[in-house]
């Protein structure tokens, strides 16, 4: 039998669940996770390989309308991810309120099968799911359409069987023993991310960028050194909290995160930096990975 490889692209709305869903095609945390929208804002690649296929999936940021530099970043990579998709899944909470014009427009241009996944469906009624579905066979005529729960695990062998069914014949893009594209100072930087957005409320985790300045694999222990860049010293000092306190949770659970995900013992230090309003400047986007 021939070998297939292809790209498969997750889009959506913030918080629809597409990193969720990700976590569970790939097998392995590769998005973070957090109640927030807008978590993910890079373009993350995880691969899964079997003996005769090769499954290249990207999670995307939410699709929204972008505010400043760093959202228009964002959706950029979005339309990336839409051009050289093999597959599109198009991740869709139950409960959403058909406001996904934004997402719709997009998915229409497009010459790649398209599947629905109406994604929380253990948060519904069986009517509820057979009312969605016949929304959007209507709407959007895709290609497929599954009814899922990415957090329960359900419905997710189905869409595999699907993916495998439409993907090309094709060598494989990547070695067959990579996961994804990104090096470990990227997980790192996420992992700290992702307890500022779980510890943190308001505007504080839009504002925070975390860049991993150090990373040194030693006999017994991995030395990690890593920067919080914030936009106002107001939100350094949050950031740090009353005699250190946050900054020294966030440290605690990031490296919690961190060992079991290299398998070993971790040094973490966080220094917090100011870069003022670098959410809007585009050479610090471009330094940060968000612009090529």
């Amino acid at each position: 039998m021939s070998h297939k490889a292809g790209f498969v692209s997750i889009i959506g709305k913030p918080n629809a669940g597409k990193s969720t869903l990700m976590n569970a095609l790939v097998g392995e945390k590769m998005s973070i996770i957090t109640p927030k929208a807008q978590t993910t804002r890079h373009r993350i690649i995880g691969i899964v390989n079997d003996e005769d296929h090769q499954i290249v999936f990207s999670d995307t940021p939410g699709v929204i309308k972008p505010n400043y530099s760093l959202q228009e970043s964002m959706m950029n990579f979005v339309q990336g991810s839409l051009i050289d998709a093999d597959v599109i899944l198009f991740v869709t909470d139950i409960h959403e309120k058909y406001d996904e014009n934004d997402v719709i427009e997009r998915l229409r241009k497009t010459s790649s099968p398209v599947a629905v996944l109406i994604n929380k469906i253990d948060k519904s009624s069986e009517e509820e799911v057979k009312a969605k579905i016949e929304f959007w066979q209507e709407k959007l005529n895709p290609d497929a359409i599954f009814a899922i729960s990415a957090l329960k695990d359900h419905g997710v062998t189905g869409i595999m069987q699907y993916i495998k069914e439409k993907l090309p014949e094709h060598a494989p893009y990547y070695e067959k023993d990579e996961l994804t594209d990104k090096n470990m100072r990227f997980f790192m930087a996420e992992m700290i991310r992702e307890k500022i957005f779980k510890l943190y409320d308001k505007e504080i985790p839009y504002s925070t960028e975390v860049v991993v300045t150090s990373y040194k694999e030693e006999a017994n222990i991995t030395r990690i050194a890593a920067e919080i860049i914030v936009e106002r010293d107001s939100q350094k000092n949050i950031i740090i909290g009353k005699a250190g306190a946050m900054i020294k949770k966030v440290g605690t659970y990031a490296r919690q995160d961190m060992e079991e995900f290299i398998g070993g013992k971790v040094f973490l230090e966080m220094f917090v930096k100011v870069i003022p309003d670098w959410r809007s400047k585009k050479n610090y986007l471009k330094k940060f990975g968000y612009e090529d």
